[in-house]
């Protein structure tokens, strides 16, 4: 562990975006869960519902850079695909 105070300091500030991260990360993997399940389930409306939450949550975890802009692009299309082919 370094000495001089900026370093402290510095390490100090990536522990709290760890755990910012690890919370959005986490958030994240959850929302896309409830949509799966509702996919499972064979429910298109709590499926358009929880893919709406996805979306929002998604797009936040990418704007603030935990994940990169493209992968939450994937994620939403595919998940937008599954919950369309549901109602069809």
């Amino acid at each position: 562990m370094a000495n001089h105070a900026s370093a402290l300091k510095r390490h100090r500030q990536s522990l709290k975006a760890q755990a910012r991260n690890k919370a959005m990360k986490t958030r994240m993997k959850n929302a896309v869960k409830a949509v799966r399940a509702a996919l499972e389930q064979k429910n298109p409306e709590q499926a358009q519902a929880s893919l709406n939450v996805a979306v929002s949550v998604l797009d936040k975890a990418a704007s603030k850079r935990v994940i990169h802009w493209r992968c939450a692009a994937r994620k939403v299309s595919r998940l937008s695909i599954a919950v369309s082919a549901l109602k069809a």
